[in-house]
């Protein structure tokens, strides 16, 4: 069982009899001297998706659940269903995109190294690469000298996601994104 200082964005743990993924951990250093560390942990609820925040101190221990991991390629979205594959066995695994609305954005037909996590055969969310490879579908055009500036301007990449880019990016370029912070990495 982990305590809750080792949690990381996309374990899953048991909380009052249910399962619930982590989505954003706020850590707090209080400053009066003997104060414990903070962790404020938003979750997720499986399978269908509520928020729950909870505190914890930095020793306290939570139970974890037993999960099986697949690698599956993302196929298509219907409705608020998102359809996945197994790369194995070629299953296929629906999931509600409400479970998953913070990573949903970064998913793109035929998307490769994503891991699903399975309780008792059934999926309850997935954990996206560290970053995607997006094609620059809209973005107002760059001033010819601005390499050597650290401004930014809006893009609009290939799934609809919008986020901000350097100035020297040009419509119809390959962008990577970080899947944890939504931010720009580098020209792909």
């Amino acid at each position: 069982m982990p305590k809750a200082s080792e949690l990381k964005r996309g374990h899953v743990v048991e909380l009052n009899g249910n399962n619930y993924v982590v989505q954003h951990i706020d850590v707090r250093n209080p400053t009066s001297r003997g104060a414990n560390t903070l962790y404020k942990i938003r979750f997720s609820k499986l399978p269908d998706g509520g928020k729950h925040e909870v505190t914890f101190s930095g020793d306290d221990v939570v139970k974890s659940v037993a999960l099986e991991r697949r690698r599956v390629s993302y196929l298509y979205r219907e409705d608020d269903l998102l359809t996945f594959m197994d790369l194995e066995d070629y299953n296929q695994y629906s999931l509600n995109a409400s479970t998953i609305e913070d990573q949903a954005a970064f998913l793109s037909d035929g998307l490769e190294g994503i891991m699903a996590l399975l309780i008792d055969g059934q999926i309850v969310t997935v954990e996206l690469p560290s970053s995607v490879v997006l094609e620059v579908r809209e973005c107002v055009p760059g001033m010819q000298s601005a390499s050597a500036t650290g401004r930014t301007k809006p893009a609009i990449l290939a799934n609809g996601l919008e986020i901000q880019v350097p100035e020297y990016i040009k419509q119809g370029e390959m962008v990577k994104i970080n899947t944890e912070t939504g931010k720009f990495m580098a020209r792909a």
